[in-house]
């Protein structure tokens, strides 16, 4: 029996309860109702449907990972309730929210799959879709589809990579994008959002302006403003030129009113965000005028108390001349300040504006500062501005007046000393004829000789001094001791994350541990390859002008390597990975300078070879640390490049140990079986093991009767051969008893042992 709509309804609403108290049913749920809220279903399923969609990629409840997964789920859902022309708004309005949700998460997902073609050919369709009805729609459309655009800018410009170690938490933006994506090249996604800026700036631009539409569009431009820094100067300057104010006037009705002052509000609430965020920014204070007009308007437009006359301004310092002229009253003359005395005066006296004597006796210095200063202020605030004016005036004209005096007695003549009263002359003034006489037999003066102008030019700081080598191997051993301390706080790659994409993996993409260690490795092995052969010397024979010998000297390059090295054997056992990537890259790097100076000429010196050197180094040091049931050394022992017979005699050296020829032999027997190009020399270490050591006859003979069982046939025949007397000689002493002294190399083993091995 079909259920009717209520009862569909009611189902409908306790799933969306049960998603609400428990967020790990999404998945189930989401993918349940897809066939009931379909483009066929009833409309009050699809309004439920397109909601409940809207909101469920709108909650922070369901976890990113989820949210990929189920857009791509509901993408032909979306897609189908957009195609009907004659859809309900309520439905449009959610289903444009959704998309909007979901739009950076499929860009998220065309990323990691660039052959999806099918999925991003629904998400185009679309968004085709909701560019259309963005002009032609009903206001609450056009807002949804405001919001839309504003994810689609938001998404397909360039953004900021905040932690490049953890891509899946970054933004999603054109940042993320390859530059040889097959489905969505950059050359076509930028363009695109920059035009669907300048569409969504257009409506600031319009002569009559929507305020639903403006409040929306400005509501969605503080977010691009603070996550897209390249776009955030054309959309202030767009804001600033915008006038919200332009509509309104005397005629203007109470619902235009009302939207005006909505637009005026948002406006200037957009501007105080920005100013907030960057209060020293380009455009601090263009924000802050802006806002400063916006207030002064919009009061001036909507506030009618400012309207209103207000009360003339009555006279406060007395009566006023021309009303109350005639009751006879005057205005209290202001008494004018006393003269300087003649002579010379202390800064007292010149600043002295009151006549009383009682006051210029008093010694102001007896006071403290801070009594001083709460007298001084408000006596201040209480004098009036003529007063002021008049004092100031009084105290310059004081200081112009004795600034005059003092030039004067410089000019004046100074009186010959020892002159007799005869010899004096009245002074008389000189003609101007006599003076321009006088002045005309003067020798011509040189021109005053001016300072050349000064150009600043651009400044730039001088160039460090040169490091010495001392100083620079420092700074490098101490830039390397920081790394590696670093690498006791950066957490282990756990197994559920580790990812195995084969031999087309990238070394060191996850910034995590891993990726450090392979840094320093390719420090120590690439970085300096080929410059180090400068910090050696190189001695000449001085018979023949050969090179006798080179006399290495240390690098940065060791420095790294002995630091790794000490890094490893401080816990060999969980770094032994370590070691051998490192030992790999020493390999490879010692074949590539090789090649490379297989063409050069023959008197320069072969390149250093560092893998041998520190491969027999860490095989020193971890071989006295070995017990018996350690597999540490098999698996170093396989996975190391090449193995050569000094490695093999230290494995065979780990048999003077009773306790640990089992590690011996089984390390010298795995390797026979997974590595052929040493096989014959790992069969010759066990077949000296069964020769010369006691305690490894026994496991190394069953191993030995497998892969060269001559060795133990020969053995036996020779023990049940007679004793030949070819080698025996007689002792000095002549008692007929053989000496101990045989040919041959090697001693002959005893019967009784090579029947144990058989």
């Amino acid at each position: 029996m079909a259920l009717s709509v209520t009862e569909q309804l009611t189902q409908l609403d306790a799933a969306r309860q049960l998603v609400l108290a428990d967020s790990g049913l999404y998945p189930q749920i989401v993918q349940g109702i897809l066939p009931i809220v379909g483009a066929n279903a009833r409309l009050e399923l699809r309004r439920w449907g397109a909601d409940f969609l809207a909101e469920s990629f709108a909650s922070p409840l369901l976890v990113s990972q989820e949210k990929e997964r189920l857009s791509i789920v509901i993408l032909q859902t979306l897609r189908e309730l957009l195609g009907n022309a004659s859809e309900d708004n309520n439905v449009v309005k959610s289903v444009i929210q959704a998309a909007a949700s979901i739009y950076a998460l499929v860009l998220r997902y065309i990323i990691s799959n660039p052959h999806d073609s099918t999925t991003w050919d629904r998400m185009t369709a679309i968004k085709a879709n909701v560019f259309r009805r963005w002009d032609t729609a009903s206001g609450g459309i056009r807002v949804c589809c405001i919001k839309f655009v504003q994810r689609v800018v938001q998404v397909q410009t360039p953004g900021v990579i905040a932690d490049p170690r953890r891509p899946e938490q970054n933004e999603v933006s054109l940042a993320l994008v390859p530059l040889d994506h097959p489905l969505i090249p950059r050359s076509r996604l930028e363009p695109e959002a920059l035009g669907l800026l300048d569409r969504l700036l257009n409506v600031f631009h319009e002569e009559t302006s929507d305020a639903i539409l403006v409040n929306a569009t400005l509501n969605c431009l503080g977010t691009l403003i603070r996550t897209r820094q390249n776009s955030a100067s054309k959309i202030i300057n767009t804001i600033l030129n915008f006038n919200p104010l332009k509509q309104a006037n005397s005629l203007t009705s109470p619902k235009i009113k009302v939207q005006i002052k909505s637009m005026e509000k948002t406006t200037r609430t957009v501007l105080m965000n920005v100013l907030r965020r960057n209060q020293e920014g380009p455009f601090a204070g263009r924000i802050k005028q802006s806002i400063e007009r916006l207030v002064t308007a919009s009061s001036e437009i909507f506030d009618e108390k400012s309207r209103k006359r207000t009360l003339a301004s009555e006279p406060t310092d007395g009566l006023d001349n021309a009303k109350r002229m005639r009751l006879g009253a005057e205005l209290p003359q202001r008494s004018e300040p006393p003269s300087i005395p003649p002579g010379p005066i202390s800064h007292a006296q010149l600043f002295t504006l009151t006549e009383d004597k009682a006051l210029t006796m008093f010694d102001v210095t007896q006071l403290p500062i801070d009594l001083i200063v709460r007298i001084t202020v408000p006596v201040l605030h209480r004098i009036e501005q003529p007063a002021v004016d008049a004092g100031v005036d009084a105290v310059r004209s004081r200081y112009l007046a004795l600034k005059n005096i003092q030039a004067a007695q410089l000019r004046a003549p100074a009186q010959p000393l020892g002159e007799d009263e005869e010899d004096y002359e009245p002074d008389f003034e000189p003609t101007e004829e006599q003076m321009l006489n006088e002045t005309s037999n003067l020798p011509p003066e040189d021109p005053p000789q001016l300072p050349p102008d000064l150009a600043l030019g651009p400044f730039k700081l001088p160039p460090p001094p040169p490091l010495t080598p001392a100083e620079t191997e420092q700074i490098g051993k101490g830039t390397i001791s920081r790394v590696f301390s670093m690498m006791s706080v950066l957490e282990e790659p756990s197994t559920a994350k580790r990812q195995k994409p084969g031999l087309n993996r990238l070394a060191g993409s996850n910034y995590d541990k891993d990726a450090w260690m392979t840094v320093i490795m390719r420090l120590a092995t690439r970085a300096s390859a080929g410059l180090d052969e400068d910090t050696a010397d190189i001695e000449e024979d001085e018979s023949d002008g050969t090179l006798a010998r080179q006399i290495p000297t240390p690098s940065l390059s060791d420095g790294i390597r002995e630091t790794l090295w000490k890094y490893i054997i401080e816990d060999f056992r969980a770094r032994i990975p370590i070691a051998i990537s490192w030992l790999n890259e020493e390999w490879f790097n010692d074949r590539i300078q090789s090649q490379n100076q297989s063409g050069q000429n023959a008197g320069k010196r072969p390149a250093a070879q560092n893998y041998e050197k520190w491969m027999l180094k860490i095989l020193d040091s971890i071989l006295p640390f070995l017990d018996a049931k350690d597999k540490v050394l098999i698996r170093f022992l396989s996975e190391i490049p090449v193995l050569d017979k000094r490695v093999l005699d230290r494995i065979k050296g780990l048999a003077r140990d009773p306790e640990r020829v089992t590690l011996a032999v089984n390390a010298l027997y795995y390797l026979t079986l997974v590595r052929p190009p040493v096989r014959e020399l790992c069969t010759d270490a066990l077949e000296d093991l069964w020769r010369n050591y006691d305690d490894a006859k026994a496991p190394t003979a069953k191993i030995l009767k497998k892969i060269r069982p001559k060795v133990l046939a020969e053995a036996s025949s020779n023990t049940q051969r007679p004793p030949s007397t070819d080698g025996i000689q007689s002792s000095p002493a002549g008692d007929g008893l053989p000496s101990a002294s045989v040919k041959g190399e090697g001693v002959q083993a005893p019967a009784n042992a090579v029947a144990a091995a058989g």
